[in-house]
Formats: structure tokens, C-alpha cells, sequence
């Protein structure tokens, strides 16, 4: 190709005499016909394509479909080894794939060739660029793990306070079950002093076998039903002479203990212990519901530890076969803290999905950005919902939804770009979204697909069901290319190598 042909391209328009010369006999013209591919993503990036004449299409693969991110016919565009001047210090691979819609004609640069001619005539611009690019790699590097520190602590925040409640449950149970056991020695002492024969000692204690059973399974009452009983009970332990009913009526009835019952004590001990005798029981049935909150509280405690080892994967392999819906519940239960109690949550699981390859520990980490999200969009009120369900049988999706405004139409194609935040100063780093997309796109060649309105919003998360090989969405180091990337200077359609 003539160095005057090359000057006519705005690419090269600047350069000298002797630098056209030298591309003119490095460069070489290709025709490629229409429909054909000029190169594919994930091979080495050998040569460097400026446009001359034709449509081209650029495209990328997501979850095993090649999609379409660009078109153009303008002479001079360029893309394919733009960053072989950085040589070996980063992956010379094709980062996208590029065809000829219609006849195309190209001026080819070996790789080789255009990163000697950027190192030679340009060292103050690629010293520049240089430092741009690997800074930018090691800020987002440190960033990114700075983001995940903040959301650690947050989540850890949560945890503790989620972990503390039941404690302290179990705590006050424990020193209110010691006084009811000292109560009930000090009651039985009364009762078994001599005056009530072995028979019916032997019947009270079955009285009492009776009583705790019926506590452990005690109907759940409402309010009325719960004063009214209260109430009957109240009235039929005065009328017999026992002192201040009403203290122990509301433990009978939480027990399941109705009137008939009490009548059958009473006929077992007779009138004159009869207020030892329900006392006593009283107290064996306060030291059952007492137990059943300590089992209960604990039983919290080893689910939220549960929950966090399944959030955490920290006894998984970093990739295994996993359960997206325990994913999910386990990271629904580590938020639990930061949901307002006015945000109602609301799960559409397809249970008879299959088990997925997957990274699970930062698959969590993208449920807490995208939940995280949607809670902040709400406010104190609205509805979370998480849906998933499969899609032609090869893929699997999360739906994240919620009730907020919605994202605005001018901000929506920006959001999965680094550092953008609609939070204020302080509020956000701008990055989980970016984050996000890079664990679902570039690790697990997946998708993710946002709808939003005001008052719906989903973020859609597409996983494949079965694993595809490396090659298919790789490792971005620059920073670009993400679904919000835009091209870095007029008339380029495809910067990344």
C-alpha cells in the first residue's frame, strides 16, 4: 500500500514521510469476503486491522453465543493486536472477534511490526500509556480488594448482631431456667413433706410427665384466645383458694393446660395442696418452654454458622459443583441485618434445577452486590424477590427484582462501568456491578441482563449448566471492555487486543 494512500487514513495522517515508508513496506493489503470471520476471540492477536473499505462487525462471546457489540463501514477504524505494545506482560489473545459483513478490505500490521513502530516513534505516549494501563490494572487491583473488605466488615457486622440475639436469648433462658428448678425443688420439699401418700406423689409426678409433653406441643394461640384462657384459669384457681393466680395462669396456658386438667390435680392431691401442686407443675412446665427457647436459640446460632460457611465456600474447593439456591438462602441469611423490616422478601425457586460448576464463594459476592443494590434502591420499604428457573435447558437463571424508582435511562448504560455510582460521596465505590459482571461474564461465562422500570427493576443473572471451556470470555486485565465500555477515541470501534 502507497505512503500516500496511508496518509488519507486518519490513523497515520501525522506521521512523516519515512514512517509511511516504513508501514507501506511492513503492511500488507487483505480482502476478506462478506460473512466472513477476520479473526476470532481467544487467538493469538498476530496483526493489527485497519478498515479501508466494507462493513465489519465486532462481537463477543457470552454464555456460548457470539453477541454482536458493534458495526461499522467508517475507513480507518481500527482493532485486533492494539495492545501489543505492552509485549509478554499481558495475554496477546484476540479479546473480541471481528467479520466482514459485506466485502471488506483491510491494511494488515504484523503484531510485531506495529509494537516496534509505537515503542520507536512514540516513547513519551507509550511510557504514558504504560503507566495508564498497569496503574489503572494495580488501582482496580487494590480497589477491588478494598470493596471486598468493606462488604467482609459489613457482612461481619451483620453476622455478630445476627449471632448476638440468639445468645442473649439463650442467656436469659438459662438464668431463668436455674430459678424455676430452685422453685420447683422448694414446691416438691412442700408437697412430699409426709402429708401426701406414695400413690398419689407417684400420680403427681405423672401429672407432671404429662404436663411437659403437652408444653412441647402447645397449639400456637392468638391474643384473645390467649386473655380468654388466662382468664378461665384464673377464675377456676381463685374460686379453689390458690394465692395470686394470675401469676401463673399465662405459664399454663402457654403449656396447653386447660381447665380439665387442673381437675384432674386437684382430685390427685386433693383441695389443701392443690396450690403447691399447680405451682409445682407450673414451674415443670416454665422449665420445658424455658429448654424449648435454649434449643431454639442455639439451633439459631448453628444455622447463622451454617449460613456463613456456606457463604464463605471456606471448605470448598474454589470450584465444585454447587447448589445455587443454597447460595442464595446463605446469603439472603448473612444480609438479614441490613434488610429493613419493611422490605418483604419473597422466593420463586425452581427446585428442580441442577447443580451448576461454579465458583461459589463469588457467586455470594455477586448475590450480596445485587441484593445490597436493590435494598438501597427500596429504601425502608418494598418487596426483594429471587426467582430463578432455566432457559433451554443449557442455562440457568438468578433473577434479583425489586420495587424501587428503577434506573434512570441516561444512567442505565453506564452502570457496570468501574468507579460509577449514583450513591453520594462516601456512599459507594462505583465497583460492585463492575465486579459483579466480571465474576458472572469473564469466570462463568455467563450473562447478566438488567430490565428496569420504576417500581420493577431485575437484574438477570445467566449461568451455564454445564462447564465450557477457557477461551470463551477471558481475563479483561485492562479495566475495558465491559458491557458500559465505550471507544477511546473517534473513529476506533474496538481498543482492546
Amino acid at each position: 500500500m502507497a505512503p500516500g494512500e496511508l496518509r488519507e487514513l486518519f490513523l497515520f495522517e501525522k506521521l512523516d514521510v519515512e514512517q509511511l515508508r516504513w508501514l507501506s513496506e511492513r503492511g500488507r493489503r487483505e480482502r476478506r469476503p462478506g460473512g466472513t470471520a477476520v479473526y476470532r476471540e481467544g487467538e493469538p492477536a498476530t496483526c493489527f486491522y485497519v478498515l479501508l473499505s466494507g462493513a465489519v462487525a465486532l462481537s463477543r462471546v457470552l454464555h456460548g453465543d457470539d453477541v454482536e457489540v458493534s458495526r461499522t463501514e467508517q475507513r480507518g477504524v481500527y482493532a485486533g493486536a492494539t495492545q501489543a505494545y505492552l509485549g509478554d506482560r499481558v495475554d496477546q489473545v484476540y479479546k473480541n472477534s471481528l467479520r466482514a459483513v459485506s466485502d471488506a478490505e483491510f491494511f494488515v500490521l504484523p503484531a510485531d511490526e506495529f509494537a516496534t513502530a509505537v515503542r520507536t516513534w512514540f516513547p513519551m505516549a507509550l511510557h504514558l500509556l504504560e503507566g495508564l494501563f498497569f496503574g489503572s490494572r494495580a488501582a482496580n487491583s487494590l480497589v477491588n480488594e478494598r470493596e471486598r473488605l468493606l462488604a467482609l466488615g459489613s457482612l461481619s457486622a451483620g453476622l455478630t448482631h445476627e449471632l448476638n440475639n440468639p445468645a442473649a436469648a439463650a442467656v436469659r433462658a438459662t438464668e431463668a431456667l436455674r430459678d424455676r428448678v430452685a422453685g420447683m425443688r422448694h414446691k416438691l420439699a412442700l408437697i412430699a413433706d409426709g402429708r401426701l401418700d406414695g400413690t398419689r406423689l407417684h400420680q403427681l409426678v405423672e401429672l407432671q410427665d404429662t404436663a411437659v409433653k403437652q408444653a412441647a406441643a402447645a397449639p400456637a394461640l392468638s391474643a384473645m384466645q390467649t386473655s380468654d384462657a388466662e382468664d378461665e384459669l384464673s377464675d377456676w384457681l381463685e374460686d379453689r383458694g390458690v394465692a395470686k393466680p394470675w401469676d401463673i395462669a399465662p405459664t399454663l396456658v402457654a403449656g396447653g393446660v386447660g381447665v380439665p386438667w387442673l381437675a384432674t390435680v386437684a382430685d390427685t392431691v386433693g383441695e389443701a395442696y392443690l396450690d403447691s401442686a399447680v405451682r409445682w407443675l407450673a414451674y415443670a412446665i416454665d422449665t420445658e418452654l424455658l429448654m424449648g427457647e435454649i434449643d431454639d436459640a442455639v439451633t439459631r446460632v448453628s444455622d447463622l454458622v451454617g449460613a456463613a460457611k456456606k457463604y464463605s465456600q471456606l471448605d470448598r474447593a474454589p470450584q465444585q459443583t454447587v447448589d445455587v439456591h443454597e447460595l442464595l438462602d446463605a446469603t439472603l441469611t448473612m444480609l438479614r441485618a441490613k434488610v429493613p423490616p419493611g422490605i418483604g422478601i419473597v422466593k420463586e425457586y425452581d427446585r428442580t434445577l441442577p447443580e451448576i460448576p461454579a465458583y461459589g464463594a463469588e457467586l455470594n459476592q455477586v448475590w450480596t452486590n445485587l441484593i445490597a443494590n436493590a435494598v438501597d434502591a427500596m429504601g425502608a420499604s418494598g418487596t426483594l424477590t429471587v426467582r430463578t428457573w432455566a432457559e433451554d435447558g443449557r442455562r440457568l437463571l438468578v433473577e434479583i427484582g425489586d420495587t424501587g424508582t428503577g434506573i434512570a435511562p441516561e444512567v442505565r448504560p453506564r452502570i457496570f462501568e468501574p468507579f460509577f455510582t449514583t450513591k453520594g460521596v462516601g456512599e459507594g465505590t462505583g465497583l460492585g456491578l463492575d465486579i459483579s459482571y466480571r465474576i458472572v461474564v469473564n469466570k462463568h461465562h455467563g450473562d447478566i441482563r438488567v430490565e428496569s422500570r420504576p417500581g420493577d427493576t431485575r437484574f438477570i443473572v445467566c449461568l451455564p449448566m454445564v462447564q465450557e471451556p477457557d477461551g470463551g470470555a477471558a481475563e479483561d486485565p485492562g479495566g475495558d471492555g465491559g458491557p458500559g465500555a465505550v471507544p477511546g477515541a473517534p473513529g476506533t470501534w474496538a481498543g482492546s487486543a
